[in-house]
């Protein structure tokens, strides 16, 4: 295996941290793997949207990983340091209109991100606009114990993204990822909720790869008791199928593979909830190794 050519490939990987792209590239490879989305956002009252009226969500996120893991899950032989830094903002609106039974909504996220990273003594750093989220149309249902939601989200190629910088900010290419989530609230206060999801990625036309579509879900166990939220949360996500090309044939397709877990605790109060929560990354396979701190904020206008 070349490991220069795979750790470059897991560098690309780390857009999964902070809804940022971080692509490497050499004479060798130019990307691998795809993660529009940032594993483990959602968790606690994931699959229950609010009802209708205008809210502003802020998640602050640190992601840091010293090492890289190849395709059997072993530590790669590289001398690896990150730490990515993301601040997201999202607007939520959701209209007393229905259909089907559900309220009707959209949503917005606009993610701020600074990502350093040091390979084998060579360091780079970027801060400034990520890529753009959105989703046009939502549906929310909602029951006295169960609540769901669906939607399509869209994300923009908005973040800066030159294809011989070490750190980019934008992954230079479209991903469409179909939502569905879920959450069961019993009257004694226990909470199980998972958010699915399932990606498309288009071509980065700068590099002519192609990143894999995957399959990742976040979820979380918790207890509810007056204002306080108390359990864990976490994620897993699986690369489904192969990325095209660079390096992804001779790493039979650059699939990756990550579960987390982690506590979290969450307060609500008046018209405003703050969640704070770790994750800690294992049973990992092409993809970097870390640890992902949250902070979360939810202000209801």
């Amino acid at each position: 295996m070349n490991i220069k050519a795979v750790s470059l490939k897991y560098l690309a990987c780390l857009t999964l941290c902070v809804c940022t792209a971080l692509s490497v590239v050499n004479a060798e490879a130019t990307e691998g793997g795809g993660g529009a989305y940032p594993n483990g956002a959602e968790g606690v009252m994931g699959g229950a949207l609010p009802p209708p009226g205008l809210y502003y969500l802020n998640y602050l996120t640190l992601y840091t990983a010293d090492h890289m893991n190849d395709k059997a899950g072993n530590k790669v032989p590289v001398d690896f340091h990150l730490n990515a830094v993301a601040n997201v903002s999202r607007l939520v609106y959701m209209t007393d209109k229905q259909f089907l039974g559900a309220n009707v909504g959209m949503y917005a996220l606009v993610p701020l991100a600074n990502v350093s990273v040091t390979v084998n003594g060579a360091g780079s750093t970027k801060s400034g606009l990520g890529d753009i989220s959105f989703a046009p149309a939502v549906l929310a249902w909602h029951s006295k114990n169960w609540h769901a939601a669906t939607a399509v989200e869209f994300t923009a190629p908005t973040g800066q993204y030159d294809k011989n910088r070490n750190a980019n900010l934008g992954r230079n290419y479209w991903t469409i990822e179909p939502i569905v989530t879920g959450t069961l609230l019993t009257d004694n206060g226990i909470e199980l909720s998972g958010k699915f999801m399932y990606d498309f990625n288009t071509e980065n036309t700068a590099t002519d790869y192609t990143s894999g579509q995957e399959f990742h879900f976040d979820y979380a166990t918790t207890y509810h008791r007056g204002p306080w939220t108390m359990g864990a949360t976490g994620y897993f996500y699986k690369q489904v199928s192969n990325d095209h090309g660079g390096t992804a044939i001779a790493n039979d397709g650059n699939r990756g593979q990550v579960f987390a877990a982690g506590p979290t605790i969450k307060y609500d109060y008046k018209n405003m909830s703050l969640e704070a929560k770790y994750q800690k990354e294992m049973l990992v396979e092409n993809r970097p190794e870390g640890d992902k701190y949250w902070l979360k904020l939810i202000w209801a206008f």
